[in-house]
């Protein structure tokens, strides 16, 4: 049943994210990697809900039975943060409705905690600005600061130094995640850094310019290498994408989601359709589930038709 919103409610939708370009530059002292990524948001979205608790207590429940609402969840960790920086003492309830899929490279769990600093910040009626948010956020998670500079951005440093960039022409994708997910620190851990780093400047000057198939010539992910050896099915995921030929094709992040950068909807549209998916109407948010390969044993992946994000 849908859940009833309180009149005083605040909600929030919070998208995905993709990696066009992923390079590893060292091992820092704290454990992280300094990086280089580009990112873009992706309408594939989670919505969070935030009322007010009179308890004071920070509170979390969730649609997906399988994800912990425990104080080691992103939601709970950007909500303390925000509470400890702010000042106030009041609780909230909040609910999330989880669509982006887990372990699978999009952010799902940063984007998340990006919307509990911006609708917490509403509903105990902070006034904190965008900049001081994503400071806050930056100590929750690498990836926080960019969910308050989309649709695309620069992220340097362990990702949380932003440079938005300008997004002028919508980018089509097909996200396929298989049934497996990966962890972030575990992939991490198998990276090689390269002697010589690859440069991100082409394939952000072919964003800029609104030009998709030199970007899909430069996609990149130093990533992709240690995720494939940990999942196989992320490169027969890959292969099937690549053979359908669109622009181009790559992990996004640390995976074990695949994405297909394509031409234009109609070309999306063809790519999910070889890609097995039913797809009926042009909406941007038609997702489908598919069959899996039968080299994946069986186990079933979902696919995604997304756009990125005005």
């Amino acid at each position: 049943m849908p859940r009833e919103r309180a009149a005083n409610a605040v909600v929030l939708q919070t998208p995905a994210k993709v990696n066009l370009h992923l390079e590893v530059l060292a091992k820092r002292p704290d454990g992280y990697h300094d990086l280089e990524t580009l990112l873009v948001a992706v309408s594939l979205y989670d919505t969070l809900e935030f009322r007010p608790n009179g308890s004071g207590a920070l509170t979390l429940s969730c649609n997906r039975p399988d994800l912990s609402c425990g104080p080691d969840n992103l939601v709970l960790k950007a909500a303390d943060a925000l509470r400890r920086h702010s000042g106030y003492s009041g609780g909230a309830a909040i609910h999330l409705t989880k669509v982006i899929p887990l372990q699978a490279g999009l952010a799902g769990g940063s984007s998340d905690a990006a919307a509990t600093l911006s609708g917490l910040n509403r509903l105990w009626n902070l006034g904190l600005a965008k900049v001081e948010l994503a400071r806050i956020g930056a100590e929750v998670g690498s990836d926080v600061p960019f969910f308050f500079a989309t649709p695309a951005a620069w992220c340097t440093g362990r990702g949380e130094i932003v440079e938005p960039l300008p997004l002028r022409h919508e980018l089509e994708f097909v996200i396929v995640r298989p049934a497996v997910g990966l962890s972030t620190a575990e992939v991490f851990r198998r990276v090689k850094v390269a002697a010589k780093p690859k440069s991100g400047m082409a394939i952000r000057a072919a964003l800029i310019a609104g030009d998709v198939e030199a970007m899909g010539r430069l996609l990149h992910n130093r990533l992709q290498e240690p995720a494939e050896q940990l999942c196989p099915e992320v490169c027969e995921l890959r292969g099937r994408l690549e053979a359908a030929g669109p622009a181009g094709c790559l992990m996004s992040g640390s995976g074990s989601a695949v994405f297909a950068l394509c031409r234009d909807r109609a070309d999306a549209v063809r790519l999910a359709r070889m890609m097995g998916a039913d797809v009926t109407g042009p909406s941007p948010h038609d997702g489908a589930a598919g069959p899996s390969p039968a080299s994946m044993a069986g186990n079933g992946w979902e696919l995604h038709m997304v756009r990125s994000c005005v």
